[in-house]
């Protein structure tokens, strides 16, 4: 993380990019883990949920930008879990360069 923090630098459009793709990506294996853990197909999932198996597998891919809520929440009914959200402080560096105190 150092070293993507180092080429991003005060790019804050970069910086943006970079943090959506990993919400993107610990949302998606968030999902893959949950999935396998209660020992699922994507198909049984899927069935689960009233959906296909390509919705979940698109779900499941760490460069689909399409999460929403209601599916996670969904999902997370159906494997006897929750979604939690947290807003968290923005790093030092960020705020800095947003002008933002944390």
């Amino acid at each position: 993380m150092k070293i993507i923090d180092k080429i991003i630098g005060n790019d804050v459009e970069l910086r943006e990019m970079s943090e959506q793709a990993s919400v993107n990506a610990h949302v998606s294996q968030l999902v893959y883990d949950a999935r396998m853990t209660a020992g699922l197909s994507q198909q049984e999932l899927a069935g689960m949920i009233g959906t296909t198996q390509s919705v979940i597998s698109r779900l499941e891919d760490a460069d689909y930008e399409g999460h929403s809520l209601s599916m996670l929440s969904r999902i997370a009914q159906v494997l006897n879990r929750a979604v939690k959200i947290d807003l968290v402080p923005i790093t030092p560096h960020l705020a800095e360069i947003e002008g933002i105190s944390p």
